[in-house]
């Protein structure tokens, strides 16, 4: 993992833990052994993770796609990584 892929993740899982309302921890959404779901990620709080995500990164997320990247951080971080390298080609 890249050094922006560690502060991309470390990003996301506070944000992650700001939107449950501190009903998950960033250290347990760093830990990754769950799904966020599974750790108690609402779709309400998905919908202001997604909001956060693209107010704070400048980016659109289609969520036609991009659903099954928010189960996990880490490949949240990947797909956020890849809009991101997209705005700058």
């Amino acid at each position: 993992m890249t050094a922006d892929a560690g502060r991309l993740e470390r990003e996301l899982a506070d944000m992650i833990a700001g939107v449950s309302g501190g009903g998950i921890s960033a250290e347990e959404v760093l830990a990754g052994e769950h799904p966020l779901s599974a750790l108690g990620l609402t779709s309400l709080a998905r919908i202001h993770l997604i909001d956060e995500i693209e107010d704070a990164y400048g980016v659109d997320i289609d969520l036609r796609g991009e659903l099954p990247t928010f189960e996990h951080v880490g490949t949240l971080a990947t797909a956020l990584a890849s809009l991101l390298e997209g705005d700058a080609a």
